[in-house]
């Protein structure tokens, strides 16, 4: 039997349980015509004094700081996991068991073997499981790959997929759990960013048949909280080579060493018929022309130059999403949120499900090999 109500429980409350939230409270100005109301039931954090504030800030009933209790909890639906990496795969473990369906943040978990347990795991019990490759709900995403799938690239030939930010190019910046190694996985970079590329590069160019890789590390130490310097244990960026079953040829950087680079996820794919490209920051500029300039026909830099406007809105505004989150960003986090809930609505499966982010992980730990042993290597799932 459908229910008309569906109650969410959020585990962890940053910036991404923050965002989740947003998706979930708003889905009504997104979606027409919704035969369900969702509602946040609940939210656990490390504090109650936290918890409870965000629950008193958002209408939030239930402050916890056990995330077992909301899991356990016979009123909640769904679970949505926002905590670090590392944690994800035993909340969303429990979570299973308990009968609930789980919506997860990317990466799914710090290895393969244990992404493809969960995976197993929610099939095993029908249940409705998403990751949040929230990328794949950007119109423009859609539009590309609806041109792909109908044949008007043609062969795909090669790509260039990016996602770029510059974070960790200033040594004197607080370190935060996304550098550490212990928090986030081995990954780093690959697998907060990465994580989003290599699934843009499978969802609109297909399987991966070969992977090369190189990781970098351009800052050993940075700063903790305290002031006190800390030893870099998790790559800043990461460059990789794929090749396609179909025979394209794919550059895919995840990095946080690009001055310039607020949030850059781009992607260029070209075919034998045609290309398309996109930038996730292009709608963010504003284009100034500056007459007072040099014009001189050699060393003039009279031209339009491009202003990163981003959400630096003036204040109060300007604090949601974060200053660096471009515009459409919250779209497609809302989407991503209303895909899943139409799922666990309707009892259909959700896409990208559990499946899918454990192939994501399985070519993360492939790139993490072949960083290692300095060559290519094959892609046998």
């Amino acid at each position: 039997m459908k229910k008309n109500n569906l109650k969410i429980g959020i585990i962890g409350f940053g910036a991404m349980g923050k965002t989740h939230a947003y998706a979930v409270q708003n889905l009504p100005f997104f979606f027409g015509n919704l035969p369900f109301r969702a509602t946040v039931e609940g939210v656990v954090t490390r504090s109650l004094e936290k918890s409870q504030a965000i629950c008193d800030t958002y209408g939030i009933p239930l402050a916890l700081t056990n995330e077992d209790d909301l899991i356990n909890n016979p009123e909640i639906d769904a679970i949505d996991i926002c905590t670090p990496n590392i944690l994800h795969y035993e909340t969303a473990k429990k979570a299973l068991l308990a009968g609930k369906h789980v919506y997860c943040e990317k990466p799914l978990c710090d290895t393969y073997e244990k992404a493809g347990e969960l995976a197993q795991l929610a099939k095993s019990r029908c249940l409705v499981n998403m990751t949040v490759f929230n990328n794949r709900h950007l119109t423009a995403v859609i539009r590309a790959k609806q041109l792909i799938d109908e044949g008007r690239l043609g062969r795909i030939l090669h790509f260039d997929m990016q996602y770029l930010h510059n974070s960790c190019i200033d040594p004197d910046r607080t370190v935060g759990w996304k550098q550490n190694s212990d928090v986030c996985g081995e990954g780093g970079v690959l697998f907060d960013l990465g994580s989003h590329v290599l699934d843009l590069a499978v969802f609109l160019c297909g399987k991966v048949k070969t992977i090369s890789a190189k990781s970098q590390i351009a800052y050993p130490t940075h700063k903790t909280s305290s002031g006190d310097d800390w030893q870099t244990n998790a790559p800043e960026a990461f460059y990789m080579m794929t090749t396609t079953t179909e025979g394209a040829t794919g550059m895919i950087t995840a990095s946080k060493l690009t001055s310039g680079a607020c949030d850059d996820l781009r992607f260029a794919i070209y075919g034998e018929r045609g290309s398309v490209r996109f930038s996730l920051m292009q709608p963010n500029f504003l284009e100034f022309y500056d007459a007072t300039v040099s014009d001189k026909p050699q060393g003039g830099t009279r031209g339009y130059t491009q202003i990163e406007c981003v959400g630096r809105a003036p204040a109060p505004g300007g604090v949601f999403p974060a200053p660096k989150a471009p515009v459409g960003w919250l779209t497609g986090h809302v989407m991503s949120m209303g895909r899943f809930l139409e799922a666990v609505y309707h009892g259909t499966e959700a896409d990208p499900d559990f499946e899918s982010a454990a192939y994501v992980q399985y070519l993360m730990d492939v790139a993490l090999r072949a960083d290692k042993q300095g060559r290519s290597l094959e892609v046998t799932l």
